[in-house]
């Protein structure tokens, strides 16, 4: 872990006077337990009366009442405490406009100092949040680094997404973060989906609902609320809801057959959140309206047809999807009256407060609406233990964020998860002259990227390596140095770091396309010609000419160093396909 700089220290030992025990899980009962209630259960939990919640509820105005509705933004890097949005976030955080505040990029002290800080500063806890989809990593430095969902789908294993869903509780509570914005419960039925793809468990509902059960109790039962994500489904799109607005061309008979039914399956194993996705489903609410601001889809399908009786969140409101020449402070409304508990990451988180409050106090919308979210807001608190601990110690961070044992279970997830897709040619493991020389062809679809040097490095130490990097921006002349080099090499191993993939939405070039189709043609019958995805598995599909096809679903030390140690023999890929890949002969 490392330090900081001098206008930290003073928010760090104001954080260690301030600070009592280890955060209270409020975790209770065994969930294994026949004939009670789990610890978790949606029934326990927005069912409770307790007076902390009574008397919270009673004490606010409406104002308040709207504050406890919106998620703000934070950079979990602390520069000091003149920072604007320091600032504005503790404003915030005073005066009640802010119910939570959700956490992006930064390191583990600078997080935990700020959670307790802006804890301090509000009178009600904060539901503090963040995407941990693959672990804390991915929002904080230091923490442990896991696989993508589609890895751990390829694993077959729900114990180790229990065991990961622990870690990342653990880390998680000990920085102060309550919510977990996972398990991605869509399934990826699209190859051509670029913003799901291998965060999804797959395509086969079985597969998904047994991961994300697993997740959901792993997270659950360590004290973090889990949020099974994109409702009503976002596996099968071709647009980035963050860049314009998907359509979910399915039926209602389809959503029920398909789409639906992993989120039924997490109601039933009793998550305590859903996020609605920002994706149009015109055969179910006859409009392009989007799905979060959809009182059908909200209310309707989720709350009335679906049971659900948990926490509803937005998707986060500042992205493009949403931007269809409406106000933000419009769009927050019909997201409220659509009937979300929670908006997820305003731009202008007060501006936000300001229109939603308006539209109390006209009559746009009712109080007892409002009322009603809020409740559920304060329960999942009380839930959480926030009423009688809300500050982390910060004294443990180093003993329980990025541990080595921690780090066990994402290497063995990485090794776990490797999958031969095929191997024609029994080419693996390699088998290799003394000094025969290994091509590396690192290939990448925007020029400029960097994607593949780490594991060129990795594989320079074990095997005498020449690298080209092939972009569309490479010139004719590379493309012929390439292929002259792979004639004369003892091993060929192109590897990509693509993480959406479709014949139809490929931005490889021709050259690059005919390069990988006539590879096997230019070297020697003898050498073998290994083809990696470091990220999704259906580009492997699209050159059946590449004999050999390994996937390894994101590149990371661990998923970097399995790879090589498949190519060595020193492990034996045992991953299983998630998804059906076009034009694979198993």
């Amino acid at each position: 872990m490392r330090f900081f700089h001098r206008p930290f220290i003073a928010l760090f030992i104001l954080s260690l006077l301030s600070t009592g025990s280890r955060p209270v899980m409020a975790n209770g009962i065994d969930s294994a337990e026949r004939g009670r209630l789990k610890p978790y259960s949606t029934q326990a939990v927005f069912s409770n009366r307790d007076p902390w919640i009574e008397r919270t509820l009673r004490s606010m105005s409406v104002r308040e009442k709207v504050g406890q509705m919106i998620v703000a933004k934070v950079d979990a890097r602390y520069d000091c405490c003149t920072d604007p949005q320091y600032l504005m976030i503790s404003r915030l955080a005073m005066e009640g406009k802010i119910g939570g505040i959700m956490f992006l990029k930064g390191d583990i002290l600078s997080a935990a100092m700020l959670a307790n800080h802006f804890q301090s500063e509000s009178k009600v806890p904060l539901l503090v949040s963040a995407d941990m989809e693959r672990g804390l990593a991915m929002r904080l430095e230091g923490a442990t680094k896991f696989s993508p969902a589609m890895a751990l789908a390829a694993t077959g294993d729900p114990e180790l997404a229990r065991s990961m869903a622990s870690i990342i509780a653990m880390e998680a509570r000990s920085v102060g973060i309550h919510q977990n914005y996972a398990p991605t419960v869509d399934l990826n039925s699209n190859p051509a989906n670029p913003v799901i793809n291998v965060r999804s468990f797959g395509e086969r509902i079985p597969l998904v609902n047994a991961m994300s059960a697993a997740l959901i109790d792993g997270l659950q039962s360590s004290g973090v609320v889990a949020t099974a994500k994109h409702f009503p489904g976002h596996g099968d799109v071709t647009v980035d809801s963050h860049l314009t607005l998907p359509v979910l061309e399915g039926d209602r008979q389809r959503l029920e057959e398909y789409e639906l039914k992993p989120f039924r399956a997490a109601i039933t194993q009793d998550v305590l959140s859903v996020m609605v996705g920002h994706l149009a489903v015109p055969k179910l609410t006859g409009t392009m309206e989007p799905a979060s601001l959809s009182g059908t889809v909200v209310t309707g399908l989720l709350r009335q047809e679906l049971g659900f009786e948990g926490l509803i969140v937005t998707d986060a409101l500042n992205m493009k999807a949403l931007q269809n020449g409406q106000t933000p402070g419009d769009i927050a409304v019909m997201a409220v009256q659509a009937g979300n508990d929670m908006l997820l990451f305003p731009e202008d988180p007060e501006l936000v407060f300001n229109a939603v409050t308006s539209a109390v106090e006209n009559g746009q919308i009712q109080e007892s609406r409002i009322e009603h979210s809020v409740r559920r807001i304060l329960q999942l608190k009380y839930w959480l233990g926030l009423g009688r601990q809300k500050l982390v110690d910060l004294s443990r961070l180093q003993e329980l964020v990025g541990s080595p044992a921690n780090d066990l279970v994402a290497q063995k997830i990485a090794e776990e998860s490797l999958t031969l897709i095929r191997d024609h040619n029994w080419n693996l493991p390699l088998r290799l002259p003394d000094h025969g020389q290994v091509v590396n062809i690192i290939l990448n679809d925007r020029p400029g990227e960097t994607a593949g040097a780490t594991f060129a490095d990795k594989l320079a130490l074990a095997y005498n390596v020449n690298r080209f990097r092939l972009t569309p921006a490479s010139q004719t002349e590379l493309f012929r140095t390439a292929s002259d080099a792979v004639t004369n090499a003892s091993a060929v191993i192109l590897t990509t770091g693509i993480q959406a993939w479709s014949d139809s939405t490929s931005r490889l070039s021709k050259q690059q396309h005919d390069f990988i189709r006539t590879l096997p043609a230019i070297v020697s019958k003898e050498t073998p010609v290994v083809f990696i995805s470091f990220g999704t598995p259906y580009i492997l599909g699209a050159f059946p000419e590449i004999g050999t096809a390994l996937c390894s679903y994101s590149a990371d030390n661990h998923t970097e160093a399995a790879v090589i140690s498949a190519l060595k023999g020193e492990i034996i890929p045992k991953g299983q396909l998630p998804v059906s890949i076009d034009r694979i002969n198993p």
